[in-house]
């Protein structure tokens, strides 16, 4: 059962539906309610705790309570590419790690982002309909105070709901094609990869990822190919 959090102190940017909560199952399942019930364009639901909060390929993800940043996004304006809107939220969450903690983050494709080679934080974009119009949920788990064996985090005594705010910020700041900032961003181009898909495993360099959102891949027989969706493993550096 949901749990409202104390009034949060933290001045969140205009234009955000921002709402704190101690405990909940997941974030991403509480807009994807919410959407439905006409909550509003560029709600944000963040909790202190999740308990059945969760990754790409159904993977469990938990923290230590009030130890990470858990929050998720909802946006009733879809772009006709809806992948651009992870693209964003990873961005603006790498570019608030920079201002307040002064780390490099770069991306995994397709929505990861890493910290010295490592995992500090993770994307995962449901959608539904609603009233016949598509919406899209993107929730994003940051490794602020806490991370799993292998995995990278923050540190400095951040607190979460802070970078929450500056990721709100950085949101707003990006570009209206964001696009060339992705590719720039992204650490997997040129990076021998292995993609993991659920019938099969294709290795290769990463060459590219076009508009669509979609991984150019050229493997050891020339043969191109395209991933719409696929775990990517980066093998070496290029």
């Amino acid at each position: 059962m949901e749990r409202p959090s104390a009034t949060s102190s933290v001045d969140w940017p205009h234009g955000w539906h921002v709402r704190v909560v101690d405990e909940t199952g997941s974030t991403n399942a509480d807009l994807l309610a919410a959407a439905a019930s006409g909550a509003p364009h560029r709600s944000v639901l963040a909790a202190r705790h999740q308990t059945a909060g969760r990754g790409r390929l159904d993977r469990r993800w938990e923290a230590h309570a009030g130890a990470n940043l858990l929050v998720s996004l909802l946006f009733t304006e879809v772009p006709d590419h809806a992948h651009e809107l992870t693209q964003r939220v990873a961005l603006a969450a790498a570019d608030a790690a920079a201002t307040l903690a002064g780390a490099d983050v770069r991306l995994k494709w397709p929505n990861d982002l890493l910290l010295d080679g490592r995992k500090l934080a993770g994307v995962l974009a449901q959608s539904t309909f609603v009233d016949g119009r598509r919406v899209v949920v993107v929730g994003i788990g940051v490794n602020v105070g806490w991370a799993p064996p292998d995995a990278a985090l923050l540190g400095g005594g951040l607190e979460p709901m802070a970078l929450l705010a500056e990721m709100l910020r950085a949101y707003d700041r990006l570009p209206t094609d964001v696009w060339p900032l992705y590719r720039e961003r992204l650490a997997t181009l040129g990076v021998a990869v292995r993609v993991e898909l659920p019938t099969e495993t294709i290795e290769g360099r990463a060459l590219d990822v076009e508009r669509d959102g979609r991984l150019v891949v050229l493997d050891a027989c020339g043969i191109t190919h395209r991933f719409d969706v696929g775990d990517v493993v980066h093998l070496r550096a290029g």
